[in-house]
């Protein structure tokens, strides 16, 4: 492997240039970490450092791993992949998919079919999030009821607004997926991570409640500020939420998280440590979605927390992931998984490369443009190094 001091150039840059508050860049290959580097502080304004065992809100990065939580039950014969929703959560039967507004009035109707499983898993079953949704923000409105960010759970009676299985539509998905491990484990989401995914794989800094010294070394959420600095606020999702939120609810830190994408790299084992059947991770890198497609560039409806979301042309879902149709030029091949957490943070899986790397910031908004140049330019560097 040729000299890292050009990525470590890349993130330092960043940082100089205003256009992160902090980053924390990590990679592996099947042996193990093959870079590793920061720039900035965990806090705009200190002394303290960031680094590869900063904590960070990982968001919906906790996607995949909700994910692998129902893989590990259909690997056991517990789950279902293919059967409705309602069969593990017989409340899911109420849904309903939003047609529209009579003035300020929710027009809602019966799905044309029930949502399976594997469509949580594919984001298309129907549901939505509000920062991707117009319709979902006016909803919001019209009813009072909060976003998933609040921690309530009465976020899961937002409704549908596709039937199941006819759109790709990003959402709420993996919070039910998380209700029906809970439902089908008998145990709450937090004690299954820990007793088949995060504990097998000493996985130590990673956890739905972080303790008292975990949160202290936690990075605040960053906004510019009118004169273009980064602020460091006290925006936070609630310490304790009413349900454990297997969309966006886990708090890691790079290090740590790099042995999950490890495992997901090494087929499901990583250092002798199974926790997925190799044939189930490869059915997680293989398109789940028939024809359908992942919207090439998605408007933002709530710029407070993103910006428009541009993945580009061809891509799919898997299971948990979105998997790119053709190599990207000087990065990663066809064929890998990827996701990302609001606060900007972003990992991805290539098992044609045998590498797997993760950048992390700590800001709202999600994805803006100098926070995609930053990704790339690391996914590059790190590729050419190869």
């Amino acid at each position: 492997m040729s000299s890292t001091a050009p990525i470590d150039k890349i993130l330092s840059d960043a940082v100089d240039a205003g256009d992160v508050p902090n980053v924390v860049a990590i990679a592996a290959d099947d042996n193990g970490i093959i870079y590793e580097g920061a720039a900035g502080p965990r806090a705009a304004g200190s002394s303290d450092p960031a680094s590869a065992d900063t904590h960070f809100r990982i968001m919906s990065m906790t996607k995949m791993v909700t994910t692998t939580a129902a893989l590990k039950l259909a690997d056991q014969g517990q789950l279902d992949l293919d059967a409705p929703v309602e069969r593990y959560r017989p409340e899911f039967a109420e849904m309903k998919v939003l047609e529209g507004f009579d003035g300020d009035q929710p027009r809602l109707r019966a799905p044309a079919s029930q949502a399976t499983v594997r469509q949580l898993m594919t984001h298309t079953s129907g549901l939505s999030y509000w920062f991707w949704n117009d319709d979902i923000v006016k909803w919001e409105k019209a009813t009072g009821i909060p976003n998933v960010l609040s921690g309530q759970k009465i976020v899961l009676s937002a409704p549908m607004i596709a039937d199941p299985g006819t759109k790709v539509e990003y959402g709420t998905n993996t919070d039910w997926l998380g209700q029906v491990v809970e439902a089908v484990a008998g145990v709450t989401l937090d004690v299954f991570f820990k007793e088949h995914i995060t504990g097998p794989l000493g996985m130590t800094e990673t956890s739905f409640a972080p303790t008292g010294s975990q949160r202290s070394n936690l990075a605040p959420v960053h906004v510019l500020g009118e004169d273009g600095k980064w602020l460091a606020t006290d925006i936070n999702i609630p310490e304790q939420p009413e349900y454990w939120a297997g969309g966006h609810g886990l708090y890691s830190t790079p290090r740590d998280y790099l042995k999950f994408q490890r495992m997901l790299l090494g087929g499901g084992t990583l250092d002798g440590t199974k926790v997925l059947e190799r044939s189930t991770v490869d059915a997680a890198f293989t398109n789940q979605i028939g024809d359908l497609d992942f919207p090439a560039r998605i408007p933002t409806a709530d710029p407070t927390s993103s910006f428009d979301f541009a993945a580009g042309p061809g891509h799919k879902w898997g299971l948990g992931l979105v998997l790119n149709s053709e190599q990207r030029p000087g990065m990663r091949a066809a064929g890998s998984g990827t996701w990302a957490g609001l606060c900007n943070s972003f990992f991805w899986v290539d098992p044609v490369n045998r590498v797997t790397g993760a950048i992390y910031s700590q800001s709202l908004p999600f994805v803006p443009p100098p926070f995609v140049k930053l990704y790339e330019d690391f996914e590059r560097g790190l590729y050419a190094t190869r």
